[in-house]
């Protein structure tokens, strides 16, 4: 078991159940703090996470922890599939995640569907490509989960990974350990009325493996040539592999 996954929102029920009421919660507020938090940065690292599997050209990709759509958007635009799954346990999420589509017009490439990211109901060997954004530290069971987007996967498919971390050098550590456990929680308590919320958030982020850890992490769920890059001095590191 990985430290994050100990970690909850609240005190009570199970982290899963946990995870899917705190995203309900803020989801209305969700996009308006990711942007402001990060300075709208947040935005560049998803395309690089993106171009990484451009020279694939997947056709059939499943986003998963999707909240919003935002990755699944960038993904449709940049990659041109020919349909995209948008997975999540929060509908509060998704429903937003509808809304923007339809006003992008994506709505015959682009579909959201509830899923359990430990229990994936796809057939093995089913997407070309599978991507997360800012979304598997909250997973209950990394590892399972991890096995799970690998299971349906097509073998040589890729999968593309983006994850808030904490930055390992002098004095981007510090400073970004003081902003997390400062700015972070009270501006996110401030707007999405949540006061649990951001500060399980910024736990996540020091608690989960990162780096050469998760490398090891995901080649052990089943994937191979995996690599990682750390973005914005390390605030954000990207992660990719193939089945």
């Amino acid at each position: 078991m990985y430290q994050q996954e100990t970690i909850n929102p609240y005190h009570k029920g199970e982290k899963t159940s946990q995870v899917e009421q705190m995203f309900d919660n803020i989801a209305p507020t969700y996009d308006t703090l990711n942007h402001r938090l990060s300075w709208d940065i947040d935005r560049g690292w998803r395309k690089k996470a993106i171009r990484q599997l451009a020279p694939y050209q997947p056709q059939c990709i499943l986003d998963m922890a999707t909240g919003t759509g935002d990755f699944a958007i960038l993904a449709a635009e940049m990659l041109k599939p020919s349909h995209l799954i948008g997975a999540d346990i929060s509908e509060g999420m998704m429903e937003i995640g509808c809304q923007k589509v339809a006003d992008k017009g994506l709505q015959d490439i682009i579909s959201f569907e509830k899923e359990d990211c430990l229990h994936l109901s796809y057939a093995s060997d089913t997407f070309d490509a599978v991507t997360a954004a800012f979304g598997i530290r909250n997973f209950s069971d990394l590892d399972q989960g991890l096995r799970e987007m690998c299971r349906v996967l097509k073998k040589g498919g890729h999968l593309s990974i983006a994850e808030l971390t904490n930055p390992v050098g002098f004095p981007m550590r510090q400073l970004f350990h003081i902003y997390s456990h400062t700015v972070l929680p009270v501006y996110g308590r401030l707007i999405s009325k949540d006061t649990a919320a951001y500060s399980y958030l910024t736990k996540t982020i020091e608690a989960f493996p990162q780096g050469e850890q998760m490398m090891e992490i995901l080649k052990g769920a089943g994937f191979s040539e995996a690599r990682f890059q750390r973005l914005t001095f390390g605030i954000c590191t990207i992660y990719f592999a193939t089945k």
